[in-house]
C-alpha cells in the first residue's frame, strides 16, 4: 500500500508539474531590448495587466551590444530598440522585419513631420516606428563659462568648441564630449561647411584635424558621464543628447548646488536622431510584438514615458500629455523657427563607415597618423 501512496504521489506531482509547464508554454510574452533606463517599469506592468502578455526585458547601455544581437539573426527578441541612424544597415543585413501595419491601428499619432524624416534611413517608413528624439547639443554651466570667457561670451555657436582659444580656456573647468562618431564627426563636418555625412576621404581628414587641435583640451570622451558632472560641476561644457542636458539641470536644481545647466543650439546646426522601435528578423512572438508597439504609439502612454524620461516624442496627439517644463522646453520641442537649424542623423555606407571611424580613432588616440 505505501508503494501505491508512494506511486500516486509522484504521478500527481509529476501531472501537476505538467500542466504548470504547459501552463507557462500557453502564456503569451514579447521579449524587448532597449537602453537602460529607457522605459518606465510602470508601462511594461500595465502593458501586461491590459494585454495578458508578459514583457520579458532586457538592456544594454551601448549600441555595439545591441548591434551584435541583431546581426546574428537570432537575437531572440521581438521587439528592440535601435537608432534610426542604424536602420539601412539592419534593413540590407535582413537583421529586421517590415510591420504589418494593420496591426498598428494606432499609427496614426505619429507626427507626419517626423515620419518624413526617417525616411531617409527607412524609405517608406516600412521597419521603423519612433519612440524618443533629440538632438545632440551643447550642455553649459553658465557661471563657469562666463567666469572664463566674460559675460557677453556667445554661446550659440560651435565656435566655443572647435575655436582654440576658447576652449583651451574651458580646460581648467572641464570640456566632456561624446563618445560618437557617428555625430561628433558630423557636427565637425557640418562647421566645415562640408556634407555632414560625406563620403570623400579629404573631408574626413579636415573634421580629424579640427578634432586633433582642441583634443588637449577635451577632459573625456564618454557617453554616460556628461550629464552628471554637469550637474556637479565637474566639468563646465558638454557636447551629448538634450534629454541628457535636460536630467543634469534637474539633477543639478535638486541638489540645490547652485549649478544651473542650460542648452545651446548653435546656429551652425545641430543633428537630430530618433531612438526606434523594430521587429526582430525571427523574432518569435510577432503579434506580441505588434501589441507592444502598438500599446506604446497610445497618447496617453509614450507620454508618460517623456514625463519620466525628459525626451520628446513623436506622438503629435501626445504633446498636450507631456508635462510642462519638458514640452515648453524650446531645446526639448523645437521652436518652429529653431527646425532650420537641424540636420538629420543619417546610416552610411560601409566603406564611409570605416574612413570615419578611423578619423574618429585617430582623435580619441590624439594622433594624426
Amino acid at each position: 500500500m505505501k508503494i501505491n501512496a508512494v506511486k500516486a504521489t509522484l504521478l500527481l506531482t509529476a501531472s501537476m508539474l505538467t500542466v504548470s509547464v504547459q501552463a507557462e508554454e500557453q502564456q503569451r510574452v514579447v521579449r524587448i531590448y532597449n537602453w537602460l533606463e529607457y522605459l518606465p517599469p510602470q508601462i511594461l506592468e500595465d502593458f501586461e495587466k491590459e494585454t495578458g502578455i508578459h514583457p520579458i526585458y532586457d538592456v544594454f547601455d551601448n549600441p555595439q551590444m545591441l548591434e551584435s544581437k541583431l546581426l546574428t539573426g537570432n537575437s531572440g527578441y521581438d521587439v528592440v530598440f535601435p537608432s534610426s541612424t542604424t536602420m539601412k544597415r539592419y534593413i540590407n543585413a535582413k537583421a529586421i522585419q517590415p510591420l504589418d501595419k494593420s496591426k498598428l491601428p494606432n499609427l496614426p499619432h505619429l507626427d507626419e513631420k517626423v515620419m518624413h524624416s526617417l525616411e531617409i534611413n527607412d524609405p517608406g517608413n516600412q521597419y521603423a516606428i519612433p519612440y524618443m528624439w533629440g538632438t545632440t547639443l551643447i550642455g553649459y554651466n553658465r557661471e563657469a563659462i562666463e567666469k572664463a570667457l566674460g559675460s557677453d561670451v556667445d554661446m550659440d555657436t560651435w565656435d566655443i568648441l572647435f575655436k582654440e582659444e576658447n576652449i583651451s580656456k574651458l580646460k581648467e573647468c572641464g570640456v566632456g564630449l561624446l563618445d560618437s562618431a557617428d555625430e561628433i564627426m558630423p557636427i565637425a563636418l557640418n562647421y566645415l561647411g562640408l556634407p555632414s555625412h560625406s563620403t570623400q576621404k579629404e573631408d574626413y581628414e579636415q573634421a580629424r584635424d579640427l578634432m586633433l587641435k582642441i583634443r588637449p583640451y577635451v577632459k573625456y570622451f564618454n557617453s554616460s558621464r556628461y550629464g552628471m558632472d554637469l550637474a556637479n560641476g565637474n566639468i563646465c561644457l558638454g557636447v551629448g543628447w538634450s534629454g541628457g542636458m535636460a536630467l543634469a539641470n534637474k539633477i543639478a536644481r535638486a541638489s540645490n548646488n547652485g549649478v544651473e545647466v542650460r542648452m545651446s543650439l548653435p546656429r551652425e546646426g545641430v543633428p537630430f536622431w530618433s531612438d526606434v522601435m523594430v521587429i526582430a528578423a525571427n523574432a518569435p512572438d510577432i503579434d506580441e510584438a505588434h501589441a507592444f508597439i502598438n500599446y506604446m504609439l497610445r497618447p496617453d502612454v509614450i507620454a508618460r514615458a517623456s514625463n519620466e524620461i525628459g525626451y520628446p516624442n513623436a506622438n503629435k496627439d501626445a504633446t498636450e500629455l507631456v508635462i510642462e517644463p519638458i514640452r515648453n522646453d524650446p531645446y526639448m520641442y523645437i521652436p518652429e523657427d529653431k527646425q532650420e537649424l537641424l540636420f538629420p542623423l543619417e546610416d552610411v555606407a560601409m566603406k564611409t563607415g570605416r574612413m570615419r571611424t578611423r578619423a574618429w580613432n585617430s582623435v580619441l588616440a590624439g594622433d594624426s597618423n
